[in-house]
């Protein structure tokens, strides 16, 4: 059974020290999914939504939550960041988030990547609740992460995309 990294010899959180770590590229990607009515998606696509575009909104929250990332989340490292796209797509049933963030660190970017999908679905809600409040917001997940020592992960079975 793998150890957890957070946890010290006594069982007390500890933040990891990193110090001795090379620095490497590395990257990781994450998917959210929003749900929302057909009347909705229709808004968006219209762009009739009472607090204006969610999906550009959704992109640039995404990319502020990623560089937050260190001050959100206990424990994780505050990192220089050197690249964040976060993309929003409409499809059929509401709208699907992705967002990849690259870093040349001593540990990796899969939280700064999945706080920014997170925080874009939470403001495509945000945006659109006017309309509709029975969104529901959806697999939230890594798709994707390269570097460190762990190495390549790559989810299995479909991608996000439909």
């Amino acid at each position: 059974m793998k150890k957890l990294s957070h946890i010290d010899q006594q069982g007390r959180v500890a933040m990891v020290d990193t110090g001795g770590k090379a620095v490497t590229a590395r990257r990781a990607t994450a998917s959210a999914r929003v749900l929302m009515s057909p009347e909705t998606v229709k808004a968006v696509r219209e762009q009739s939504t009472p607090k204006g575009d969610p999906l550009e909104t959704a992109r640039l929250a995404g990319i502020m939550a990623a560089k937050r990332t260190g001050d959100l989340i206990p424990l994780c490292h505050p990192l220089p960041l050197t690249h964040i796209d976060v993309r929003a797509e409409l499809q059929a049933t509401g709208v699907y988030l992705e967002a990849t963030v690259s870093t040349e660190a001593q540990t990796g970017v899969e939280m700064e990547a999945l706080t920014a999908a997170t925080v874009a679905a939470l403001t495509v809600y945000d945006m659109c609740k006017a309309v509709d409040k029975a969104m529901t917001i959806t697999d939230v997940r890594l798709e994707h992460k390269t570097g460190g020592k762990s190495g390549t992960y790559k989810r299995k079975g479909v991608g996000g995309r439909v």
